[in-house]
């Protein structure tokens, strides 16, 4: 909930999924300087109960348009 607040704020589309492993998945899109700050805030603050002790971001491309029209969550 409070990650995809946060993804709305900013202006990036995609998902999230909590996993039973205890990590999330999950796709940003949008402008380079708004998927950042989203991954910084990923990184660095996410929900209130989370705890963050490392992130990875993968398959990072340029793509020509989006694939998502909001943030949602999935379970």
């Amino acid at each position: 909930m409070y990650t995809e607040g946060e993804a709305k704020k900013i202006g990036v589309v995609g998902w999230v999924k909590n996993t039973s492993k205890g990590t999330v998945t999950g796709q940003l899109q949008g402008p380079e300087e708004k998927v950042n700050s989203m991954m910084s805030w990923l990184s660095k603050v996410g929900s209130p109960s989370s705890r963050i002790d490392r992130t990875n971001f993968s398959n990072e491309k340029t793509i020509s348009k989006l694939e998502y029209s909001n943030f949602s969550i999935r379970y």
